[in-house]
């Protein structure tokens, strides 16, 4: 039930309230504008997250047979690639590693970024991320013994590892009601215990004792210009009411997958924005993520004591360049995990492709059912187990489109792909070798040869103009004087590090730019 009535005029209306959108709040209610953030997602607090995966409408976003399903994981199963991002109050911060890095340098000399922005132009910014969300890596007086089988494994490959900062509480307690990191690997099912700096309690609490107001469980269909600003289209989720709210200035920040969408919508849907640059929707990239399982190391790892990354390992010596961890998580779900064994398909991996876009109620149904809630065998011991996550610097070459009205991101991953993943392959199998263990990529990748993202990036390019890319360097949507996007549809190449880092201070400059436009 709401108790406040949404306006119908803000100074600035924020679509999404991940990184890109609870910046962009703040800072707008700073410069003491009126701001209003719609959020499609419901507001969890620490302790309210879903663990009873069987509650498949709680754990799982609404998908084309099961729009009433609200949930915190927008699983999606797009042509070329799948995807999966966060529903709620602080966006994909309720669901990440916590992990932020600094890219090197050579991330930004890519032709395809815009000539002013830098590694050394991004400092400041990073600066302003790295204070506003506490940055720490985790201190080496915490034992974590994945952490440092880990590092054994990497000098004896003679690679190097950097433990990054995180948006963690690791031994002071961050506020009243919440605790320090309780070293328990569910960073990515939402802290139960508020231990995580997630945007909904760092700059989104700010922006909103500042007189920002979040409307959550509002979708957002297209923008449209008016006088003096834009009119944004939505619906409560809640009771189905479509409304329109009108600002002077929008951000959209509704994630790559959604911001993109709106785009989309609003210039071949609705035919509101017909200007938006014909590069709209190219050039998207999942950041070289792939998924691949270590299985039978000759000692226990116990992966799911600590955070669920720690430890990060380069292989940036040669292109295509990539970064590696040990993506961790609670016993429960490692457990399950472990069950599913590593199998190999040999000569038939891809033999599923034709079914991968069928997948989405297929998997609502297998967790309602409680087929992914145990292990399918116990003969794997999990503790000698872990999955292994590559992130590297692919193509960018997937191209998203609307679909019988949805998004689809059309991309011949594997064969644009082949030496990063060949690359990913070998390290990991490498990697696997020095526990003494055995490797095999993500299952689903060798049914289908399709690769799953947590990292979406693109479809909506800074540049230096339209026929390069969507915005301007600014965030501005070229033609569109006052409309702004910031989060991962702007970033124009893969990161090959954690993306959230270089988002976050692409959107500090954008939201820097929107507050300098009044």
């Amino acid at each position: 039930m709401r108790t406040l009535e949404m306006a119908t005029r803000y100074d600035v209306v924020v679509v999404g309230s991940g990184f890109g959108g609870s910046i962009s709040a703040l800072r707008l209610a700073q410069a003491g504008r009126s701001v209003a953030v719609l959020e499609r997602g419901r507001r969890y607090r620490p302790g309210e997250f879903p663990r009873d995966v069987t509650r498949a409408d709680e754990l799982l976003w609404r998908h084309e047979s099961r729009t009433e399903a609200q949930g915190l994981y927008d699983v999606r199963f797009l042509s070329g690639i799948g995807t999966v991002t966060a529903s709620g109050v602080g966006g994909g911060s309720l669901i990440y590693a916590n992990v932020h890095v600094r890219p090197d340098p050579v991330v930004f000399e890519d032709p395809r970024w815009p000539r002013s922005y830098s590694r050394a132009s991004l400092e400041p910014y990073f600066d302003k991320v790295a204070r506003e969300l506490r940055l720490e890596p985790v201190p080496a007086s915490i034992p974590l013994r994945k952490r440092d089988l880990f590092k054994r494994a990497a000098g004896a490959m003679r690679r190097e590892t950097f433990d990054p900062p995180e948006a963690v509480a690791w031994t002071e307690p961050p506020g009243p009601g919440r605790k320090v990191c309780q070293l328990c690997s569910e960073c990515e099912f939402g802290c139960q215990h508020g231990a995580k700096n997630t945007m909904d309690l760092t700059y989104l609490a700010r922006a909103e004792a500042l007189g920002a107001t979040v409307w959550p469980r509002t979708l957002v269909s297209h923008v449209e210009p008016v006088h003096g600003g834009y009119r944004v289209h939505c619906q409560d989720l809640a009771t189905g009411e479509r409304r329109t709210v009108e600002g002077s200035r929008v951000v959209l920040a509704a994630g790559t997958l959604g911001s993109v969408e709106i785009l989309l919508r609003s210039r071949d849907g609705a035919k509101t924005l017909p200007r938006v640059s014909a590069r709209l929707g190219q050039g998207y990239s999942g950041n070289g993520d792939f998924l691949g399982s270590l299985q039978n190391a000759r000692e226990d790892i116990l992966p799911w004591v600590g955070p669920d990354v720690a430890t990060v390992m380069r292989f940036t010596d040669a292109a295509p360049r990539f970064t590696l961890v040990k993506a961790t998580f609670n016993r429960p779900a490692t457990e399950v995990i472990a069950g599913m064994g590593q199998p190999r398909l040999g000569p038939f991996q891809g033999i599923g492709a034709p079914l991968w876009t069928f997948l989405g109620p297929v998997v609502h149904k297998a967790f309602a059912k409680g087929l992914l809630s145990r292990p399918m065998n116990n003969r794997v011991n999990a503790a000698r187990t872990c999955n292994l996550f590559g992130i590297g610097q692919d193509n960018a070459n997937g191209r998203m489109r609307l679909k019988g009205g949805r998004l689809d991101v059309e991309w011949n991953y594997a064969g644009e792909n082949a030496e990063l993943v060949k690359r990913m392959s070998e390290a990991m199998r490498e990697l696997a070798s020095q526990y003494g263990g055995t490797y095999a990529p993500l299952v689903t990748w060798q049914l289908f040869k399709r690769p799953f993202t947590v990292h979406s990036l693109g479809g909506a390019h800074l540049a230096d103009s339209p026929e390069r890319g969507v915005v301007s360097t600014e965030g501005e949507v070229f033609g569109y004087p006052g409309l702004h996007v910031a989060d991962g549809s702007v970033i124009p190449t893969a990161i090959g590090f954690h993306p959230v880092m270089t988002i976050s201070a692409v959107s500090e400059r954008i939201a820097e730019a929107v507050a300098r436009g009044f």
